[in-house]
């Protein structure tokens, strides 16, 4: 039986399991060149309620966040002004008390411009991802890539 297909989703999150969650949404927001979502107004309400204990939450870049959570959104996609949360493309990294221990079910794509591999690979050295291995293959080239916490993604 084939389903009745409905709208499209309005948005999505990938969510990666993460031993440092602030980091890796430092890391694939200067990657992406996305944005780390500020959630500050949404956590001073809370804690203001007394909804939340101050023990969920930390200081980052000044400012109120999850302890153990951290988005990046893209920039052009809308966001709820009074939470913070994106309404479009996100990534959410969540702590997690074990380390990652096997390859990546799931992996993302970073593609460069014409050309600009090898720049793009160097520019996320420099951000703490490394190189895995080059692959050449009939279907194309890429490098299989490292973020700071071992999870693994291909530049094309």
């Amino acid at each position: 039986m084939t389903p009745t297909p409905g709208p499209a989703p309005l948005h999505f999150k990938i969510v990666v399991d993460a031993a440092a969650p602030h980091a890796q949404a430092e890391f694939w927001a200067a990657a992406l060149h996305y944005e780390v979502e500020d959630n500050s107004a949404l956590i001073e309400k809370l804690l203001g309620s007394g909804a939340v204990p101050v023990e969920a939450t930390v200081e980052s870049h000044g400012r109120r966040a999850w302890r153990d959570l951290a988005a990046v959104r893209h920039p052009d996609d809308p966001y709820q002004e009074e939470s913070g949360t994106g309404l479009g493309r996100r990534l959410l990294f969540q702590r997690v008390p074990e380390a990652k221990t096997g390859k990546n079910r799931l992996h993302l794509d970073v593609h460069s411009a014409d050309g600009g591999r090898a720049a793009e690979v160097t520019r996320l050295e420099a951000l703490g991802a490394g190189v895995l291995r080059r692959v050449t293959e009939q279907g194309g080239e890429w490098v299989m890539m490292a973020d700071p916490e071992g999870n693994e993604f291909c530049v094309h």
